[in-house]
């Protein structure tokens, strides 16, 4: 074919589209503006993933363990009103789960009560934190830690019908993992999963250790590391989990009502702030479909992100077992002299 018929029969298809589409607009309603958003329709799905790779990752916080104790230099009014303080400041509700038998006094009901009145979801976290994987702890037990405390937070005005597991332990045989997740849902129940663990308790152990032994002595090492520590968590459980559902989810941070949080608080919200995170309510990160995930492993639990992972087959590099840990912090903060 000579070059000069090439070229008028692309000049030919070029007047032929050119016309179907001139006929289109003829002999239909269809606007140009209309129809050019069709035809970017496949595009915008083709970068449909990039653009949610790029969303803000978005965190709510949630804590265990309320406790009444007073800590080294700062009494039980000082420290947890800290905590209280700075989540109001910053316009937060968070979710508190409670383990019954570090409050059930006078002083423990105390603490509740404020986290409550602050508008602070109130949450089930069993009586004495047992270990669900022992052998000596039977289903029968553990839903009886759990009854146990659903009835000593089910008056509170924000009563909130989630459970987090002790140690996020959720049963190492099908009769207990199964068998629990029934009675969950028969009370009403929703697991209230964690997708970022860390350690923040260990940091605030070693912290409480040192203010003992000084009580003058310079926290901001541990400032530091506390914040470093909980955003590199955050930023493996973003990536695990964007590489798995292919979006952005929303997470649910697990820290602990304890001295870290009372002193560091403020500074790691405003750190995760200043590297593009959004902080959210709990109960409104709760409402992602995420969190209606159960995985099939056994033994299940562990970050909620972990477990899918795990049950993909697909990141055994990178994943450790268990997930977080104390021991995995310490050579680090030795080094430090933390």
């Amino acid at each position: 074919m000579t070059a000069g018929l090439r070229k008028s029969n692309f000049a030919k298809s070029i007047f032929i589209r050119k016309a179907s589409m001139t006929d289109l607009f003829n002999r239909t309603n269809i606007t140009p503006t209309i129809l050019a958003l069709a035809m970017l329709f496949p595009i915008l799905m083709f970068l449909a993933p990039a653009l949610k790779a790029q969303e803000k990752p978005k965190l709510a916080l949630t804590f265990d363990d309320p406790n009444a104790r007073d800590m080294p230099g700062y009494p039980l009014a000082d420290w947890n009103g800290r905590i209280l303080s700075t989540l109001a400041k910053h316009g937060l509700q968070a979710a508190l789960f409670v383990r019954g038998n570090l409050v059930d006094d006078q002083a423990g009901a105390s603490v509740i009560a404020a986290w409550n009145e602050a508008g602070h979801k109130i949450a089930n976290h069993s009586w004495s934190h047992p270990y669900f994987h022992s052998e000596k702890i039977s289903l029968a037990d553990f839903e009886g830690e759990f009854l146990r405390t659903d009835s000593l937070i089910r008056t509170y005005d924000n009563y909130f019908p989630y459970f987090r597991f002790p140690y996020l332990k959720e049963g190492n045989t099908f009769e207990k993992r199964d068998g629990f997740r029934r009675f969950l849902a028969e009370q009403g129940y929703q697991a209230g999963a964690v997708t970022i663990d860390a350690s923040d308790w260990y940091v605030s152990m070693r912290l409480i250790k040192r203010l003992k032994a000084d009580p003058e002595a310079d926290i901001t090492g541990y400032r530091d590391f506390y914040i470093r520590h909980l955003f590199e968590r955050a930023q493996f459980y973003d990536s695990l989990a964007t590489e798995i559902t292919g979006r952005k989810i929303t997470h649910t941070l697990l820290l602990h009502h304890n001295l870290a949080a009372a002193l560091f608080l403020d500074d790691l919200l405003q750190y995760f702030a200043a590297n593009g995170w959004d902080i959210i309510d709990a109960e409104k990160a709760f409402r992602d479909e995420v969190f209606r995930q159960q995985p099939d492993i056994l033994p299940a639990g562990e970050s909620l992100i972990w477990a899918m992972a795990k049950e993909t087959g697909r990141f055994e590099a990178v994943l450790r077992y268990p997930a977080e840990d104390g021991e995995y912090e310490e050579a680090e903060m030795d080094r430090l002299g933390l």
